[in-house]
């Protein structure tokens, strides 16, 4: 089992930023990749940020890339997702996921263990 907790999220004017941390524990595997997704109210979660856990590799959504870096720090099994530059439509519940395989991807199906998720709110 792994298990996933979210945090960093709050209430930010546009323009602002915010880091989100998602941090591990249970098993954890060298071959892992860990993926940021949100999901803004009536829409489907779509995917953000990827990061393998050993490799540093890193894959991004088109729209975010450059935006929402998104990094790890292994000795304390955790993972970011720096969020710059936010807008009105960055508005949604974060979630961060686990993949038991290295290979990045961004179908939400694609993970096996997901976090519950942390609010951000941009204001206007």
């Amino acid at each position: 089992q792994v298990q996933l907790v979210e945090s960093g999220g709050g209430l930010v004017q546009a323009g602002g930023s915010l880091r989100l941390s998602c941090a591990a524990s249970g098993r954890t595997f060298s071959s892992t990749g860990v993926g940021w997704f949100r999901q803004a109210p009536g829409k489907e979660r779509e995917f953000v940020a990827g990061i393998s856990w050993s490799g540093g590799e890193t894959y991004y959504a088109q729209s975010m890339k450059g935006r929402f870096p998104i990094s790890r720090d292994n000795a304390k099994n955790t993972v970011y997702l720096q969020m710059n530059d936010l807008n009105l439509e960055d508005t949604g519940v974060y979630y961060c996921a686990v993949r038991l395989r290295p290979i990045l991807t961004s179908f939400p199906r694609e993970y096996d263990y997901w976090g519950r998720g942390t609010q951000v709110t941009v204001s206007s």
